[in-house]
């Protein structure tokens, strides 16, 4: 029977917060029992945004498209958020102030790998190549890939944040992350999304690392392996070294050891990215 009943005069009407909305399982509740939302004074709820599945409703999106925009900000990696996937045949351009991915930076297997993880979420499935590592030299373009898919990938419905491998591990010293976050929300945080982009692996460390960097490093990677997460990871230095060049620098085996790298390449997909330094100014500079 349809309820008509009018909304008291004082207060809000159960089952809405103060700021008028209502909660999904009220409404839900509502709905079921054929109420007349108009006469119970609850506003109109919004339907899903394009491109988003059904149970991911217009606030969650936005949310999750705000942690997002935090993430790399407070990496202060800012002008990494323009980038995206070229346009298809039939999407809308790109506006001005968004820049495409260039042919060496791969953004058609890019795609592909965005595609793989929205389609398993939504069939609460693993997808098959879970773990996205993506090695090239210095300046070659791999953070602006990596960004292009946490872009795309959080306006198509996941939960995706952006860290620097070193970030991550400062801010599990006491009082260093930001917004007073205790070393255990930091670790909850980044083993929890749906997508992580951990940039730079081993940036910066040119030693073996400390006993307490390698555990929260591999403790992070068996945490979203186990939960069937995945992980987009770039990095400057090889896994391991070849046979052939032994002396050729540090790889990350030699410096987080054999079972970090074994976690990094289960269920993994490699895409070497291969271009010159894009930091460098067209003409050389004399100094």
């Amino acid at each position: 029977m349809p309820v008509t009943a009018p909304l008291a005069p004082h207060g809000p009407a159960r089952g809405l917060n103060a700021l008028g909305g209502v909660s999904e399982h009220i409404y839900q509740v509502l709905q079921n029992n054929n109420a007349n939302m108009a006469m119970l004074g609850i506003p109109p709820q919004p339907e899903p945004e394009d491109g988003l599945w059904e149970d991911v409703a217009v606030p969650q999106a936005r949310a999750r498209r705000k942690a997002w925009i935090n993430s790399v900000l407070n990496a202060s990696q800012k002008e990494y958020l323009r980038f995206r996937f070229p346009r298809q045949k039939g999407e809308e351009p790109l506006s001005s102030d968004l820049q495409a991915l260039d042919q060496l930076q791969k953004p058609g297997s890019l795609r592909n790998w965005v595609n793989s993880l929205v389609q398993a979420k939504k069939e609460n499935a693993r997808p098959e190549k879970r773990n996205l590592i993506i090695p090239g030299t210095i300046g070659s373009g791999k953070s602006a890939m990596a960004c292009a898919v946490g872009n795309e990938a959080v306006e198509r419905g996941l939960g995706v944040l952006y860290v620097k491998h070193s970030t991550y591990v400062t801010w599990l010293r006491p009082d260093s992350a930001p917004g007073n976050l205790t070393a255990e929300k930091v670790r909850r945080l980044y083993a929890t999304c749906d997508l992580l982009i951990l940039d730079e692996v081993c940036g910066g460390m040119n030693a073996v690392a400390t006993d307490f960097v390698e555990k929260e490093s591999t403790d992070l990677i068996d945490a979203r392996n186990a939960a069937g997460r995945a992980t987009l990871y770039t990095t400057n230095l090889r896994g391991r070294r070849k046979p052939d060049s032994p002396n050729r620098g540090l790889a990350i085996v030699d410096i987080l050891g054999g079972r970090f790298v074994s976690r990094m390449e289960e269920a993994a997909h490699v895409l070497r990215v291969v271009g010159p330094d894009r930091r460098q100014p067209e003409e050389p500079l004399d100094w």
